[in-house]
């Protein structure tokens, strides 16, 4: 896909938690196509130790207010610095970047979409193009605590939504492999994003129960196009970048022991 550098005008910023907001940025010509999955390189400015773009995951696209929406979550400086944007600001972002998910060809398919933290933030998009699709998926949204769980009510528009939360403060105690749901429901397919441990023990529940399963890799990413090779990821195929060949693979493509 063509890659735009774009200045995007702030609509909003939400504060979500302590430590997320949500940026909707909008252009004066129609934003161009984006997929579920894939990413967007953001500058920072303002910053006197931040050099680099942050890759941060394309959250939703609405077409009807030509915006696109960020979910940023505040980590270090560069990230502070973007959650400080206001109405009315510019900021420079190069999209859209990556190879994204797999979108579902028949609407009879049963694709559960599960997220952990941070990584939530793909899958809203992936269900919004799923239900266009006429392909309506399930959510399953694991998170440390109540506090952590965000935007249940826009994941409830697009599918049906179930919970985990480590301290049982909401939804099933445990973690998302642990939900009942998997022990009652046989899906098709399966697109994960969130932690490393999480997306490894997705994965294994997937291999070991025949489903297809593919998982959005976060490795550190600077340039966004594969030139610097800070993402590397060992695959059957050798050494990729996950900026430029993912970040979403099909984990029958990786070499993780599962």
């Amino acid at each position: 896909m063509k890659k735009y550098i774009l200045d995007l005008k702030v609509t909003a910023n939400e504060r979500l938690h302590d430590r997320y907001v949500l940026l909707k940025l909008t252009d004066d010509k129609p934003l161009p196509e984006m997929l579920p999955g894939q990413f967007a390189e953001l500058r920072v400015d303002g910053s006197s130790t931040t050099f680099l773009r942050r890759p941060i995951s394309i959250h939703f696209v609405d077409r009807a207010k030509n915006e696109v929406w960020f979910l940023i979550q505040t980590v270090g400086d560069g990230t502070r610095k973007l959650a400080e944007l206001e109405a009315g600001d510019l900021l420079n972002v190069v999209l859209p970047l990556g190879r994204g998910f797999t979108l579902p060809v028949l609407p009879e398919e049963k694709v559960l979409l599960v997220g952990g933290g941070v990584g939530t933030a793909p899958l809203l998009y992936m269900g919004k193009r799923m239900v266009d699709a006429g392909c309506r998926p399930t959510f399953l949204l694991g998170a440390r605590s109540v506090a952590d769980l965000m935007q249940l009510d826009l994941f409830a528009r697009y599918g049906d939504v179930y919970t985990t939360t480590e301290d049982g403060s909401a939804g099933e105690k445990g973690y998302v492999t642990q939900h009942s749901l998997l022990e009652k429901e046989r899906f098709d397919r399966i697109a994960t994003c969130g932690p490393k441990p999480m997306m490894l023990s997705v994965a294994r529940y997937a291999k070991s129960h025949g489903i297809d399963c593919e998982v959005s890799l976060e490795n550190n990413m600077a340039c966004g196009v594969g030139a610097c090779l800070c993402c590397v990821e060992d695959t059957k195929e050798g050494h990729v970048c996950v900026c430029k060949d993912g970040p979403v693979f099909n984990i029958n493509e990786l070499l993780w022991q599962i």
